[in-house]
């Protein structure tokens, strides 16, 4: 009997963050469907590097702009449609919010402290990351 490998598909993520009046705001965005908050992620791009990769997810999925960090701040895993995804995050220092991105009509998006985004994802290892920050 053979054993079926499960094969780990790799993403890269961000974590888009402002400070204002000296306090670090991180911006959530919904899942597609709406029923819960997450960071933008997405399968790598083809020719990107990982960093700019998850620059690109961040336009896509929650309209905001700035020079994505190349030091791999964390990973972590999930499971969607009986896959597993490993994301590696970056940090995102937002530069531009635009009005009018991708996915727009699909998603919404907030800023929260640190500690109110911590409690809103559900993956509880990304939630570690966040609370790490």
């Amino acid at each position: 009997m053979t054993q079926k490998t499960n094969k780990v598909f790799q993403q890269s993520g961000v974590i888009p963050y402002r400070i204002i009046d000296g306090k670090v705001e991180i911006l959530l965005i919904t899942t597609r469907n709406r029923q819960g908050w997450v960071i933008p992620k997405g399968g790598l791009c083809k020719g990107m590097s990982p960093h700019d990769s998850a620059a690109k997810e961040a336009w896509e999925e929650a309209g905001v702009i700035g020079r994505v960090t190349t030091e791999n701040l964390g990973n972590y895993k999930y499971r969607k449609r009986g896959n597993t995804y490993q994301v590696n995050l970056f940090l995102l220092p937002v530069e531009t919010v635009l009005e009018d991105w991708p996915e727009a009509t699909s998603r919404k998006r907030r800023w929260l402290e640190i500690n109110q985004a911590a409690e809103l994802v559900k993956e509880i290892s990304l939630r570690r990351i966040i609370e790490s920050l």
